[in-house]
């Protein structure tokens, strides 16, 4: 099927020009096609901007094993709504993804319920470099260094030296100092203040983390990617490290701050936690100086009455992948930054970290994951219009201006705003995502 989307503003790297694009199958076939060019469907996009889809390597979408705060056909959907066409999800289900063919069984669901597109990291424990070594099928390794479930954690010297020694796939890593939290846990064990939790979970937490992370990865040049930063002390370890070293930040960090917990309580409990007004303005002035490149949600739902229990019981985390888009388009409204920089930070940057094939660009012959976007719309994010699974979301109340209105995976409209609200073709169905060997570290 040929699809032409005409009179769109659409962002080509680092360009908006107003062309027509052709999709043909599952890939762009033409950008500025010409004018007597046919096609089975053809949308008049006039007003509207054409953006690569969203890319978002970092999400927790909770199946197999936890599917009561989450699951794969309700998380793909917010997506889809959100404008995310292409997800990698963590290992941290139930059980844990840590040999072929866990990941192998994660990958077979979602190729029954994802409208979206799907990659799923392989998780690190202390024993199972075999299986990270020769697994196959995924962007990469995570590593729980500090903050985990089951035998995920690694904080051990000698058993992350192999992984990163050992191993080919590009990692990355949850850094806070499991020796710093505990201490910190101590000290505050007997708190019921959630505020808490951004001392126990400190500054210096996730500085130890970090700054251990990057010496592995650069004494043994291996690809190495920095999740959810959320210190400013951080980004200056980030920005003197070597080329292979990347980073990314998510929405929580860049918008809440500790003076927000007296108003919002434990639904911004995160980890890594929550910092301060200083914070947000290092980590903001760190993507537009290209210190940090990617923005992810760190999307980990969990139910309205989880939350609500009392500190310290209420888990860590917050939904976030059908919001964060028009978080950030909002601010492009406000001037904060242009749309090819979005586009760079949250589409064509994680292609390249994590190595995905024709994926991150509008351009001829790669896949044809769009999102259209209408700069003017203004809508209220609320509790009960949530596609996600938990039906909430931390930013429940506000109004932003700048909203996806369709989206496209791999050639298929799979959602669009129409007559006031949300129309799915839920008979999409997302495609594997391949990923080449360009930023693998080569052993031998």
């Amino acid at each position: 099927m040929k699809t032409l989307i005409k009179n769109a503003s659409v962002t080509l790297d680092n360009e908006v020009v107003e062309v027509s694009v052709l999709i043909d199958g599952t890939q762009v076939a033409a950008i500025d096609p010409a004018d007597h060019t046919l096609a089975d469907l053809t949308v008049d996009a006039a007003g509207l901007h054409l953006m690569p889809g969203v890319i978002d390597d970092q999400v927790h979408f909770r199946e197999p094993g936890l599917t009561h705060k989450e699951d794969l056909h309700h998380a793909s959907h917010a997506c889809a709504k959100g404008g995310v066409t292409s997800f990698l999800e963590m290992p941290n289900t139930i059980p844990n993804a840590i040999t072929q063919d866990l990941l192998n069984d994660k990958l077979a669901i979602a190729g029954k319920q994802s409208v979206v597109n799907y990659g799923f990291y392989i998780g690190a424990t202390t024993s199972n470099v075999d299986d990270l070594r020769h697994a196959t099928r995924t962007p990469g390794i995570k590593i729980f260094i500090g903050s985990s479930t089951g035998d995920l954690l690694v904080d051990q010297q000698a058993a992350l030296e192999r992984i990163f020694a050992e191993t080919s796939l590009p990692i990355c890593a949850h850094c806070e100092d499991e020796a710093t939290v505990r201490a910190n846990a101590q000290r505050f064990k007997d708190s019921t203040d959630v505020a808490d939790h951004s001392n126990i979970r400190d500054h210096q937490a996730a500085y130890i983390a970090t700054k251990r992370a990057i010496d592995l990865a650069e004494r043994h040049e291996h690809p190495f990617h920095v999740l959810h930063v959320s210190t400013a002390a951080e980004v200056d370890l980030i920005a003197s490290a070597a080329e292979l070293i990347t980073a990314e930040v998510c929405p929580h960090h860049l918008f809440f701050n500790i003076d927000d917990y007296e108003r919002l309580g434990s639904l911004i409990k995160m980890n890594p936690s929550i910092k301060t007004a200083d914070d947000n303005a290092a980590l903001w002035a760190a993507l537009e100086s290209g210190k940090i490149t990617v923005i992810a949600t760190d999307h980990a739902p969990h139910t309205m009455e989880e939350k609500r229990k009392p500190f310290p019981e209420c888990p860590s985390g917050l939904p976030a992948v059908e919001n964060y888009l028009a978080l950030m388009l909002d601010q492009v409204n406000l001037g904060r930054f242009t749309l090819p920089q979005l586009a760079h930070w949250m589409s064509a940057e994680p292609a390249r970290v994590w190595n995905m094939k024709n994926k991150g660009r509008i351009a001829e012959g790669f896949d044809a994951d769009l999102v259209l976007v209408d700069l003017n719309q203004e809508r209220t994010i609320l509790n009960e219009e949530q596609e996600t699974k938990c039906r909430w979301s931390p930013w429940h109340g506000e109004t932003l201006k700048g909203w996806p209105v369709a989206t496209w995976v791999m050639g298929q409209q799979v959602f669009r705003w129409h007559d006031g609200g949300c129309e799915f073709d839920s008979n999409v169905r997302g495609h594997e995502i391949e990923f080449s060997g360009e930023r693998r570290k080569r052993l031998g």
